[in-house]
């Protein structure tokens, strides 16, 4: 480049001109992506960046509620032994079981917390292992507290064995969990 001061005027002119385009565009993309309450004719430049930063802000409000209600229907939210949560105290429940025997049926009852999700998985195991047919596995959830269904179906010579080693076997479980 040469010393002509006009040269250099007219090369930082280019530049500025150059950068002015370049933040009308990003101007325009930050406004075609903000969600506007009516559509109005044309609005200020300020105006504009002021409305980009509440949304923004309403944005990150909305996904902070909606991370707390997440975490609170996963059931993954911080509750030590007595944290309070909507003002009722959220308890840890060591995990209970029943089995009734019905001929070669066999039903399971399993009612846990919602910390304790695994022992759902690991009756289902036992039954497997053990050869029973599992007919119907469900549960339901209410508050913190998780109500498991297993109903199964023992074939075996004689199903009130099977049946009462299965029993013995997932009560054992239960209890050794209980004890951690």
């Amino acid at each position: 480049m040469d010393n002509n001061p006009s040269s250099s005027r007219t090369y930082k002119k280019t530049i500025e001109r150059n950068r002015r385009n370049q933040m009308k565009a990003l101007y325009s993309k930050l406004n075609s992506l903000v969600r506007h309450q009516s559509s109005r004719e044309s609005v200020s430049l300020p105006d504009q960046l002021d409305e980009a930063a509440n949304y923004i802000k309403k944005l990150q409000t909305n996904l902070e509620k909606m991370k707390e209600k997440k975490d609170s229907l996963m059931g993954t939210h911080e509750r030590p032994n007595a944290s309070m949560s909507s003002g009722t105290a959220m308890l840890i429940r060591s995990p209970q079981i029943e089995v009734h025997e019905v001929g070669s049926a066999l039903d399971v009852s399993l009612i846990t917390g919602l910390d304790s999700q695994l022992m759902f998985n690991e009756a289902i195991r036992v039954l497997h292992e053990e050869g029973a047919e599992i007919v119907n596995a469900s549960f339901a959830v209410v508050d913190d507290t998780v109500f498991h269904t297993i109903h199964s179906k023992v074939e075996d010579s004689a199903p009130s064995c099977a049946a009462a080693r299965i029993s013995e076997r997932l009560k054992k479980f239960v209890q050794d969990a209980n004890s951690f």
